[in-house]
């Protein structure tokens, strides 16, 4: 499944550049940045004949660049023109009149010494006489992955089932930045949209369901000419691949010093996959688990082996956890005891 927007193609240009020293100098460790663009964000009354242009910090790698540049609604481009830093594309036929148009450049481009882009970039302008007023802002509360990077499709409401990226409809694109801060401008009002997040995790630009975050965000936006803007939004986006966290404590009256204090997790749909982790010197525990349930003791492990000895070593009693992804349970209490011998 592809990103939904359009991809630029490009040329064969040779293979990916290699990080490097630079002739005569130290190797090249900055990230590129966008400098500059034709038209420039904001831009109204843009010819509908416009080639459009990205100027770069730095010499790019044509192929990582070309496919990292996208724009939304789509259109058709002939090969990118490079001069220098500034890539030059030219549109197969006319934009479309009175048509806002997002320009976005992924962070998956790159310099030519191999170097990715800190953080995309999006240029917003418009065929109109002027920029429409409506307006998108918010936080993605990203769980389980960092928000930076994570793609928002905008839609006009009314729109049913997950998005198919091969369709290429989006609306409109924006990106959250570190602090999941994403803003959506020149949305024509009235209207109402919808978003979806998407999180590329594998970095691949094609929405993979073992691996990546492609979320509805619950809010319909509202916009009309009296209140064009919607901010503030706050939006949770659980990444159902992510493990989650068991913390907690261990109590331990007896008086036994050899060996450390561990504690085993034990899958209850599968009892072969076990995860240990140890206990500090303020007797907690903190340890990362895949999502499911799961039984979870501590032990005083007198052998040093990281295997308990039911008949030697004390332990405390298995307590089972439901592990959410992403989540975390806290708060768990461990109590070391010797086990009778029937029990062992």
């Amino acid at each position: 499944m592809r990103l939904a927007a359009v991809a630029l193609s490009v040329y064969a240009l040779g293979g990916c550049g290699k990080k490097g020293p630079p002739s005569g100098g130290p190797p090249d460790i900055e990230p590129p940045r966008l400098v500059a663009s034709h038209p420039d964000s904001g831009a109204a009354h843009v010819r509908r004949d416009a080639r459009l242009s990205l100027v770069f910090s730095e010499g790019m790698e044509p192929r990582s660049t070309g496919d990292a540049v996208l724009l939304a609604p789509e259109t058709e481009f002939r090969s990118p023109r490079w001069q220098g830093r500034t890539m030059t594309l030219v549109p197969v036929e006319s934009l479309r009149a009175g048509q806002t148009y997002t320009l976005f450049v992924a962070a998956t481009a790159r310099d030519r010494h191999g170097n990715p882009m800190a953080a995309g970039r999006s240029v917003v302008f418009t065929t109109a006489d002027s920029l429409p007023p409506g307006r998108i802002e918010g936080t993605l509360d990203a769980r389980g992955f960092n928000a930076n990077g994570t793609y928002l499709w905008c839609y006009r409401d009314g729109r049913s089932g997950v998005p198919d990226s091969t369709g290429r409809d989006v609306d409109a694109l924006a990106i959250a930045d570190i602090d999941g801060h994403f803003r959506l401008p020149g949305l024509p009002v009235p209207g109402r949209y919808r978003l979806w997040a998407f999180a590329d995790l594998n970095r691949n630009r094609s929405f993979e369901p073992p691996t990546d975050v492609l979320d509805a965000i619950d809010t319909v936006f509202s916009l009309t000419r009296e209140q064009p803007a919607a901010t503030g939004s706050r939006s949770v986006v659980l990444n159902p691949h992510a493990p989650g966290r068991v913390r907690g404590t261990v109590l331990d009256s007896l008086r036994v010093t050899t060996g450390k204090l561990l504690v085993l997790a034990m899958s209850v749909p599968d009892s072969s996959a076990k995860v240990g982790g140890s206990v500090n010197e303020r007797f907690e525990f903190n340890v990362e688990l895949d999502a499911g349930a799961w039984r979870v003791r501590a032990f005083r492990d007198a052998d040093n082996n990281g295997v308990w000895d039911r008949a030697r070593e004390p332990a405390s009693d298995p307590v089972t956890v439901d592990v959410r992804p992403a989540g975390e349970v806290q708060g768990l209490v461990l109590v070391l005891r010797w086990r009778p011998p029937s029990e062992r």
